[in-house]
């Protein structure tokens, strides 16, 4: 069963993550797609964790993202990597402070069985704060091994896949150090997922409640 969007309506779209290059991994591919293929009426980018570094990235990478959208918001929060649970009381207020600015038709966030504390914060506190909406959980390739069985595929051409992965790579300087930042990696993971929903290439993801 393919779910498609009414073309003739603009879509709020909410990204969220954990850290600077969390949404892009995980969902860079089916937002560049949802740009291409759909009128968008506003895009909310959102990061909790970054540094000087990191935050400078972030907002280059997001940017890129976003060229064609007009109306954007890119937010980066200074929350220490690795410690989100221990501000739990912070995010949840800026949460608050988020669902105040309007309803998303689509949210992204993270899986919530993830093995990243973090990223297990930010998917439990979307499902506090917006109990009702369109959620798609998306997934981080990591030395943890924890990838699961996603039941929610968006199939994408290899231009949404070159054009992600190349603005992973030129932007987030700061992680090439790291055995799994690479074309490689985010590469081959699309392609599982695209044999998985017969096609070349696609992002998967996690929907735990679809309304019709």
């Amino acid at each position: 069963m393919k779910l498609q969007f009414n073309k003739k309506s603009p879509l709020k779209v909410l990204c969220l993550g954990a850290h600077s290059d969390d949404i892009e991994i995980g969902a860079g591919g089916t937002i560049l797609k949802l740009i291409d293929e759909y009128q968008i009426e506003e895009i909310t980018w959102v990061v909790f964790s970054s540094n000087e570094i990191r935050k400078k990235e972030a907002i280059l990478s997001a940017e890129k993202f976003l060229t064609e959208v007009s109306n954007k918001n890119i937010e980066v929060k200074d929350f220490r990597d690795g410690f989100l649970p221990f501000h739990a009381i912070e995010v949840k207020e800026f949460f608050e402070e988020l669902k105040k600015s309007g309803t998303p038709d689509i949210i992204f966030t993270h899986y919530r069985n993830d093995r990243h504390q973090d990223h297990r914060l930010i998917s439990d506190l979307t499902w506090n704060t917006w109990r009702s909406h369109f959620i798609l959980e998306y997934e981080i390739p990591k030395y943890d091994g924890d990838l699961g069985n996603p039941n929610f595929y968006v199939q994408l051409e290899d231009a949404h896949i070159s054009k992600r992965n190349q603005i992973l790579l030129e932007t987030f300087v700061s992680q090439a150090g790291k055995h799994w930042f690479d074309d490689a990696t985010f590469k081959a993971l699309a392609r599982i997922r695209g044999m998985e929903s017969a096609t070349l290439f696609a992002e998967a993801f996690y929907s735990r409640k679809l309304f019709f």
